[in-house]
């Protein structure tokens, strides 16, 4: 019995070796990328033409088609995604049916708590993403706690739209403003909001727009919450647009190639029928296509107009240029052009959230995670003017705290957008953008000179006093930096926070109680040690309080998914 134990037990290793072996070894040369055909087939009604900047030739259409990237493969097969031995291991570990997480966040180290005796200056990229939001809610839906490094704070807190005072366009594109009140969840220190709103003009004042959709058609794409949704998404921005309007398709998988050329954007029955027979299947090439739709881009372009690239997709680029700094430095290189890039992201599993954000902020665009036809709606329909136009570029926000009047702050989020003190007067660094209509947040946690407690010890050896020139009853001096759209010089705004515009939580407005409780919820899902003890049912109760105006339910939303983590939390 003992021998024949033995030999069913080998019997099985070798079994199970084989197994690994042949999922491994075929796949590793598929990694290796298909090569990309000499003549594109293309749907569109223009005769042959060859332009040498994309690096192929596109053929005649090929009509009445429903159109997919193997028409751009010489052999029509469906590229594998090249799991080599490590993804072999993991596919023989883990348990059969259970999906395979590869996606990517990039890494975040909270902001610490900064002395102003030391550091009395903070200065920030402003950032109006919203792609974490959308992240941490499809996680939570799915019922499971997001990766910490999905939870970007900034991103939930600017998912909301504060409704700040409408600033007057001949002053400049956008208004400032700032509120200081007590933190909910610490009895020793203040919070600070700097608010942002931006100038929304009329619908029928949009500058015309030159839109390439750059679509991802490859085989990561099939699944119903990516090119489907894709699709419904698409649909509800083309709907958007007007005559002064024009749009143009690029689609990459194994190769890229062109599926609708320059088209008005009234032209909606030829738009969407180009959109729906878009079928995916293919690896993914995602530089040819981004190169592509950037040529597009440049033979529509529009003087004193919107030019930018959309680009759809799960990030999951897997043949091509695979050196993503190359890719960054093509999206630089055009945003000086005067082509911007925004990037929507859908899927699961395999989705690079990093990536996404990565190229839009290179590219003076903004990034969206598209997780369903609410989040579709939200950004491509209520608010499709702020992610077409831009009004402010290269806007920088730096803070000079008074050391006679505080000891300690804390930036909240924005840890990807710091910069140095002396680049906020360097015109020659790059900042975030502001569209029509935007608001812009962001939090400080301060302690006073005089609060009861301190959150960093003073030093043995040196002194903390350091002479100022104002001991006056301002806390700070807020300065901020922007350019406008298509200039090279900024222009300077300046603002002064007094001590006076102290008030208590309760007198506050909804804005910052609400904002403040956004920011609480990223806190507490990141494990932030800086909560004490306010828990979800706390900023439950503070969310309630300041809902206020709520017109498309996004407020009431976030306390559900509250409750939905709370539920999740384990320590809850």
């Amino acid at each position: 019995m003992r021998n024949s134990v033995i030999t069913i037990s080998m019997v099985l290793t070798l079994i199970t070796t084989a197994c690994v072996q042949n999922q491994t070894q075929p796949k590793q040369t598929a990694v290796t990328p298909a090569p990309v055909p000499k003549e594109v087939p293309v749907l569109s009604k223009t005769e042959e033409r060859k332009t040498s900047s994309r690096g192929m030739d596109l053929a005649e259409p090929v009509a009445e088609q429903e159109y997919s990237m193997s028409n751009f493969s010489s052999s029509g097969a469906v590229a594998n995604r090249g799991f080599g031995p490590m993804m072999a291991y993991d596919m023989a570990i883990r348990p059969a049916g259970a999906p395979t997480n590869r996606e990517v966040y990039g890494e975040i180290i909270s902001n610490g708590v900064k002395q102003v005796a030391h550091e009395p200056v903070s200065t920030f990229s402003i950032d109006v993403d919203t792609g974490a939001y959308a992240v941490v809610r499809r996680h939570l839906n799915q019922g499971v706690l997001p990766p910490t490094d999905a939870v970007r704070i900034e991103e939930l807190v600017n998912y909301f739209d504060y409704q700040y005072a409408s600033p007057d366009i001949a002053d400049a594109p956008f208004s400032v403003w700032t509120e200081i009140a007590a933190t909910p969840w610490n009895a020793n220190t203040h919070l600070v909001q700097v608010g942002l709103q931006g100038y929304l003009p009329d619908a029928e004042s949009r500058s015309p727009a030159n839109l390439v959709f750059l679509i991802d058609v490859s085989g990561s794409m099939k699944s119903t919450n990516k090119l489907p949704l894709l699709k419904k998404a698409f649909r509800m921005l083309v709907k958007q647009l007007d005559e002064q309007d024009k749009v143009s398709m690029v689609v990459y998988a194994g190769a890229s190639g062109v599926v609708l050329e320059s088209t008005k954007g009234d032209q909606n029955g030829t738009i969407l029928a180009a959109l729906d027979k878009l079928t995916a299947g293919g690896s993914t090439h995602g530089s040819a296509g981004i190169k592509l739709a950037y040529d597009m881009a440049q033979q529509g372009f529009i003087k004193d107009g919107i030019n930018r690239v959309i680009l759809a997709t799960d990030g999951d680029f897997n043949v091509g240029t695979v050196n993503h700094q190359a890719l960054l430095d093509l999206i630089e290189r055009n945003k000086n052009s005067g082509i911007s890039l925004t990037t929507l992201g859908f899927g699961s599993g395999n989705y690079n959230d990093h990536l996404m954000e990565q190229l839009a902020d290179h590219g003076d665009g903004n990034y969206a995670y598209i997780d369903n036809l609410s989040e579709a709606r939200k950004t491509l329909v209520n608010q499709v003017s702020a992610t077409l136009e831009t009004i402010a570029k290269d806007v920088k926000i730096q803070i000079e705290w008074n050391p006679a009047r505080m000891s300690e702050y804390r930036l909240i989020g924005y840890e990807n957008r710091l910069l140095n003190r002396e680049d906020f007067n360097n015109d020659k660094v790059d900042a975030g953008e502001i569209g029509a209509g935007h608001t812009v947040t962001a939090l400080y946690e301060i302690t006073l000179t005089n609060s009861a407690q301190q959150r960093i010890e003073p030093l043995r050896y040196q002194s903390e006093k350091i002479a100022t020139k104002v001991d006056s009853n301002e806390l700070a001096f807020v300065k901020l930096r922007y350019k406008k759209p298509g200039g090279d010089r900024s222009i300077l705004l300046q603002h002064a926070l007094k001590t006076n515009e102290i008030k208590q939580l309760s007198n506050t407005t909804d804005n910052l109680r609400f904002a403040s409780s956004v920011a609480a919820f990223g806190e507490l899902l990141r494990g932030s040690k800086n909560l004490e003890n306010f828990s979800h049912q706390n900023i439950l109760q503070l969310a309630r309080s300041a809902r206020g105006n709520d017109p498309h339910g996004y407020r009431g939303e976030f306390i559900r998914l509250v409750e939905l983590a709370q539920s999740l939390d384990p320590n809850s």
